[in-house]
């Protein structure tokens, strides 16, 4: 019935601390993917990475999202040599 108001003082001191230590184990676990992804050469930086991670948190299907990043790869190549051939023609 009626809704208990609390305010950051009743919070406990544990509550912080357990957050601090999520908060730190979220940016090692990212940390250690950035790792993976330089050490495999996916030539993601930290915004693409950071924006794949919150995608798959969304429930995005990981390999599908892996494909569109080929395919859009692979037309961004294929855009940048037809405008490399067209340069060099005039």
């Amino acid at each position: 019935m009626f809704k208990r108001q609390f305010s950051k003082s009743h919070i406990s001191p544990n509550t912080c601390e357990m957050e601090d230590v999520n908060l730190v184990n979220a940016r090692d676990t990212f940390q250690t993917l950035m790792e993976m992804s330089r050490l495999l050469n996916t030539g993601l930086d930290f915004e693409t990475m950071t924006i794949c991670v919150r995608l798959c948190e969304e429930g995005i299907n990981p390999e599908a999202l892996a494909t569109i990043i080929k395919d859009l790869r692979r037309e961004v190549s294929a855009m940048k040599k037809k405008e490399s051939e067209r340069s060099q023609e005039c």
